[in-house]
């Protein structure tokens, strides 16, 4: 007979220390650099120790980008939520998706997906993670819609170029490819397109 307990704080210890150290190599150095070694020199722990809690360093790299995108996922819906003008939202999630602030989070999607073509726990979480982000977006597009501000007659098709404009201007961002300027330009005019918006009517909103 066997009995469930809880982990104990030398496990809970050693999964937050993992976690962390995870997390530090990921923003700073990319998710491929997640492996036993790097995640023992960082966190301090033996490398047993960490083989033992975690086996996977693919599996590792999977979550720790779960979590980095959910928590910016979290925390952008969190801030636009409260936003009821239809046209200010769009603007502002533009905004949250293109500025400087927000370039760390970016490369980090840019590396999962590269790093998802051949690591099933990265592509998982890329998936789960666009599904979030698509559902919230559709939503606010149905709502818009809905209330005048403008006319969509496919939410989802325009989400889906929504974020697929974002991700591609990432990628030119992470080579320099065009300015801030005319990659917010290149969003906003697209959008402003799917949705039978003047030019400029955006970009305006962000002035």
């Amino acid at each position: 007979m066997t009995l469930d307990t809880a982990p104990g704080p030398v496990l809970a210890d050693t999964k937050s220390a993992i976690d962390a150290a995870a997390r530090s190599i990921a923003t700073s150095t990319g998710l491929t650099a997640i492996t036993l070694r790097r995640v023992a020199s960082i966190s301090g722990l033996a490398p047993a120790d960490i083989a033992t809690r975690e086996p996977s360093m693919g599996a590792l790299a999977g979550r720790t980008f779960a979590e980095l995108a959910r928590a910016e996922y979290e925390r952008i819906s969190a801030e636009l939520g409260a936003v009821d003008d239809d046209l200010r939202f769009l603007s502002l999630l533009i905004d949250a998706m293109m500025t400087t602030q927000h370039s760390l989070s970016k490369t980090i999607w840019a590396d999962a997906w590269s790093v998802g073509r051949h690591n099933q726990f990265v592509a998982k979480a890329a998936r789960d993670s666009m599904v979030l982000w698509q559902d919230f977006l559709v939503s606010r597009l149905t709502n818009g819609s809905g209330s005048g501000a403008y006319t969509v007659l496919d939410p989802e098709l325009a989400a889906q170029q929504f974020f697929a404009m974002i991700d591609s201007t990432t990628a030119y961002a992470l080579v320099d490819y065009l300015d801030d300027a005319a990659r917010l330009r290149l969003v906003a005019s697209t959008l402003e397109s799917s949705l039978g918006l003047p030019f400029g009517t955006l970009c305006a909103q962000l002035a």
